[in-house]
């Protein structure tokens, strides 16, 4: 539903680059909207553009509208020739003009006809800017209204795309109903509205579960639009939430206040000591000689610093999304104010939304930054399925200190010998305790850690060590080691798929006589072989299986559907039975177990197995999506007649 074209291209988790596709132009995400004012531009739309390279801008068409002069020339010449500016144009409805000075004189059916005329790009429904301060009651009431006017404005919008706003104040259960209401109407994207009092008041453990609450009733594939986070602090935390869009103003105001915006906090000209800076704009400038320039201009240095830093930020989070290092940078940009680190805390608490968004693995290592690393969905996931999937080979345990990841390659000798007499040895970590089965697995063995410990990961550790001797029975040993062998990779080879896939998954995969493929030179497990039959490779990235067809087979025969499959149509079927990947707009069911990067089956809509590959992206995304990769498929699957 709705005009809009968006598709995945990369994630991390609940962040994502994406691109929007508008009637204008390709817009990359995620992208923030500098705000220009109409009557008062203190960078100009076209330097914006031309120089910044910022492809979309947000102006007020209340404003606009209000303004007679203004109003006669959107009206005759449109607003990308008003505002001389090629890139996608979306506009504000009045909403915070209503928040900051009372009623605006304007119906909602007037705003929408006068932005569609003067040919926005992406326009605003003109909703009730829901208060912090209000009541639930009041709130409920106010949204009413708000969808009432989104759903008359999404039978207005014609070729534009519309901007339907979701409020709550702070009620996260508000939040989530009225997102879930605008998921059912016809709009493009979705702004998160009402938020600007809260981070001007840097209560960003409020603004934490105002935005998750909200993405977790509205359809993925529009992009969420964070109105007013313009401050670069701010960014990496809230495209970790999965905000594509933001905005602002703040370049601008701040710097008509002497304010410099930097990823560590605002910094106030006059109490400067120092102007660390080589950005183009401070490039030619001490402390001095900008203080010293007139108002105006001094103005216009500190707003085109502002946008720069804002430029490179911006850079710097679409990277981290593309390197799978999202949470590392946001954790590093929470500690500039002790209220973000309240927010980035916060996100923790929704480990049940994180947890069905984080990938099955990462490319690059996981690294410590503090103890919110320990709250990590990739920490959380680890620690469920230890004590639900992981069935030890014995009763009896032997706790060990960590001497090097993987555990095996450093303490070897020691686990063979204690395997060898019927005891589990255990490695103490901050993940909880790590048998040696699965010491070769993302994260355990693809995370830094200081070796001088801390009491937060250390109170970690004992609290990871309670709940798994608890899930699992297990009691301390009191056996000496001796000398003696054991076949690691044999027991790691099923305690993994059980990681991986599941008890009845893993018991149909290794239903017949067992021979391993290892490395001559590491040691490593590289084949599995039941029965004579490739069923498995395993990683030497990550610890992880690779599904081969022969696999695949055995587990259609014993999973029932949707288990592992992700269903196509059958017009779809010949392509990727060539080994083709799979495009959402051709997805008609997947199994919501799914986690991005797993293992999954391709099947028709007579559950005929038609090729295997990784997901890329949760069910939800999958039949949301009508552009975009559904599953890399790496093996296709012959027909059989």
């Amino acid at each position: 539903m709705g005009s809009s074209m968006f598709e995945i291209v990369k994630r991390d988790g609940l962040a994502r680059i994406g691109v929007l596709h508008t009637p204008r132009a390709r817009l990359d995400t995620p992208a923030l909207l500098p705000v220009v004012n109409p009557k008062l531009a203190t960078v100009s739309p076209s330097q914006l553009y031309h120089h910044f390279g910022f492809k979309a801008l947000i102006t007020n068409s209340y404003i606009i509208r209000n303004s007679t002069g203004l109003n006669e020339r959107a009206l005759d010449e449109g607003l990308h020739r008003l505002l001389d500016y090629p890139g996608v144009i979306m506009t504000d409805s009045g909403t915070f003009q209503s928040h900051m000075y009372g009623e605006v004189e304007v119906s909602n059916e007037e705003i929408i006809g006068f932005q569609r005329a003067a040919g926005s790009d992406i326009g605003t429904v003109l909703d009730i800017f829901a208060e912090p301060y209000w009541t639930e009651e009041q709130t409920a009431a106010s949204i009413e209204t708000t969808l009432g006017r989104t759903e008359e404005a999404a039978g207005m919008k014609e070729g534009m795309m519309l901007a339907g706003v979701v409020q709550g104040s702070v009620y996260p259960r508000l939040r989530e109903s009225c997102a879930r209401a605008m998921a059912s109407m016809d709009v493009d994207v979705h702004p998160i509205g009402g938020v600007v009092p809260l981070m001007e008041q840097y209560r960003y453990r409020e603004l934490v579960d105002v935005v998750l609450s909200s993405k977790k009733g509205l359809l993925p594939a529009r992009p969420v639009h964070l109105f007013g986070a313009g401050h670069p602090m701010l960014i990496s935390l809230a495209a970790l939430m999965g905000c594509d869009m933001f905005d602002s103003a703040s370049y601008a105001k701040f710097a008509r206040d002497d304010r410099l915006m930097f990823v560590d906090g605002t910094a106030r000209l006059q109490d400067m000591h120092g102007l660390e800076c080589d950005c183009p704009a401070c490039g030619d400038h001490d402390l001095e000689s900008l203080r010293g320039l007139p108002k105006k201009e001094r103005e216009v240095t500190i707003a085109r610093h502002n946008l720069y830093e804002l430029k490179k930020e911006m850079a710097r989070v679409r990277r981290a999304i593309s390197e799978g290092s999202i949470w590392e940078l946001a954790e590093i940009r929470c500690r500039a104010h002790p209220a973000l680190l309240d927010g980035l805390r916060r996100v923790a608490d929704h480990a049940e939304l994180l947890e069905r968004h984080e990938p099955l693995s990462r490319d690059g290592a996981m690294f410590y930054t503090g103890p919110e690393t320990l709250r990590r969905p990739a920490l959380h996931r680890y620690r469920q399925r230890s004590q639900s999937r992981y069935l030890p080979p014995f009763q009896e345990y032997v706790a060990l200190d960590e001497k090097g990841k993987p555990h095996g390659r450093y303490q070897g000798d020691e686990f063979r010998s204690l395997l060898s007499q019927g005891a589990l040895p255990l490695v103490r970590t901050a993940f909880g305790p790590v048998p040696p089965e699965l010491d070769e697995i993302y994260p355990l063995a693809q995370s830094l850690f200081p070796t001088i410990s801390d009491a937060d990961a250390d109170a970690a550790a004992e609290e990871g060590a309670a709940a798994f001797l608890a899930a699992h029975g297990l009691k301390p040993s009191v056996k000496s080691p001796s000398e003696g062998d054991y076949d690691v990779n044999a027991l790691r080879a099923v305690a993994v798929a059980r990681y991986q896939f599941g008890e009845e998954a893993a018991s149909l995969l290794f239903d017949g006589a067992l021979e391993l493929v290892v490395s001559r030179k590491t040691g490593k497990i590289r084949n599995v072989l039941v029965s004579g039959e490739h069923v498995l490779s395993m990683r030497a990235s990550d610890g992880f299986y690779t599904l081969r067809p022969e696999g695949a087979a055995k587990l259609m025969e014993g999973l029932r559907a949707p288990v592992m499959r992700v269903t196509v149509m059958d017009d779809a079927v010949p392509f990727n039975r060539e080994g083709r990947n799979v495009f959402c707009a051709f997805v008609t069911d997947c199994d919501p177990g799914l986690r991005p990067m797993d293992e999954a089956m391709v099947v028709s809509s007579a559950d005929e197995l038609v090729a295997v590959g990784r997901a890329l992206l949760t069910r939800e995304e999958m039949l949301a999506f009508n552009k975009g990769v559904a599953v890399k498929t790496r093996d296709g699957v012959p027909s059989k007649e």
